[in-house]
């Protein structure tokens, strides 16, 4: 069964961050959160989920439910987080049954409470069952990350520090789970290799660890304008960097003392961004030194799902 092209939905202002479905681009000087897929995408990667769970052959539900019951379902909070992943659990139950309706009631940026409704949904019985997994997967998965997000975020509330997230992200769902960090508040990192230049250790081991010579060959090949951002593990090797024209200087695993002495050398001439062994406990006292950005890869690659689940009538 093929769903129809998904229509464009209009925006709505209940809240200060809300979903603009299928737009791009992902941000804008609003701090408006952009879905990142467009509506062809969007049906793709849900059916291809659909399909994986054999969503159209559910033989329970065939079996036990006859065709022409209709039921009623709210997709609930069973803890309290940040919601992402709406457009592509409206989606799901879609594609499982194109003339249902559905009511969303906390969109993705929204911040939801246990025992909060999230979803109303309304349809063939047997569409709300065959999607339902599906539905909750994408929603557990990308709320769970915007709300680990807003965990650090509230951390550092009261300093400059922004969160960041990081290219450890599962396969084929990079730009969903980067919007999810936006949800919970979170700024993204490079999307891509091709997104912005950072040298780490592997790539100065190759230039014999000579931070100048691998910042003067990347200005060969780049374009002017392109940031350049260098990983250094003490404050020698950030003045260094930023000496020799680093836009971005990564503090890499430092201590809190030398976070704050590579802030201060960098003093405004570089960005800072401290990264390693930052977690809930750590990250409010790195961004007491003073850094501009912290970045965190277990945004993406390790947030505990936010349960959720699909309540009958």
């Amino acid at each position: 069964m093929e769903s129809p092209e998904m229509e464009r939905t209009p925006e709505r202002r209940r809240i200060p961050r809300t979903i603009t479905p299928l737009s791009v681009p992902a941000y804008d000087s609003d701090a408006l959160i952009r879905f990142p897929l467009k509506g062809p995408e969007l049906q793709q990667l849900v059916r291809s989920a659909l399909d994986e769970d054999q969503a159209f052959n559910d033989i329970t539900t065939i079996a036990t439910v006859v065709s022409d019951r209709r039921a009623r379902a709210t997709l609930v909070a069973r803890g309290n987080g940040t919601i992402a992943g709406i457009p592509c659990a409206l989606e799901a139950f879609r594609q499982l049954d194109p003339k249902g309706t559905m009511r969303v009631e906390r969109e993705d940026g929204a911040r939801a409470s246990k025992g909060d409704p999230i979803i109303f949904v309304t349809g063939h019985a047997r569409g709300l069952l065959a999607a339902e997994r599906v539905a909750l997967n994408f929603m557990q998965r990308l709320s769970g990350i915007a709300t680990l997000t807003a965990k650090f975020v509230d951390a550092v509330s009261g300093t400059k520090a922004r969160i960041l997230d990081t290219r450890k992200t599962t396969p084929g769902w990079r730009r969903l789970e980067k919007y999810a960090v936006r949800a919970g508040g979170g700024v993204n990192h490079r999307m891509d290799l091709a997104d912005a230049i950072l040298i780490k250790d592997n790539h100065l081991a190759a230039c014999e660890g000579d931070i100048s010579l691998a910042i003067r060959r990347v200005k060969e090949m780049n374009p002017e304008g392109i940031q350049i951002e260098v990983e250094c593990e003490s404050p020698e090797q950030v003045a260094t960097a930023v000496a020799s024209g680093a836009h971005i200087v990564l503090l890499d695993n430092m201590s809190l003392e030398n976070l704050r002495e590579s802030v201060k050398i960098a003093a405004g001439r570089a960005k800072t961004e401290a990264s390693g062994g930052v977690n809930l406990n750590t990250v409010r006292a790195i961004a007491e030194t003073g850094v501009d950005w912290i970045s965190v890869g277990a945004l993406t690659h390790s947030p505990p799902a936010l349960d959720l689940a699909l309540d009958f009538d």
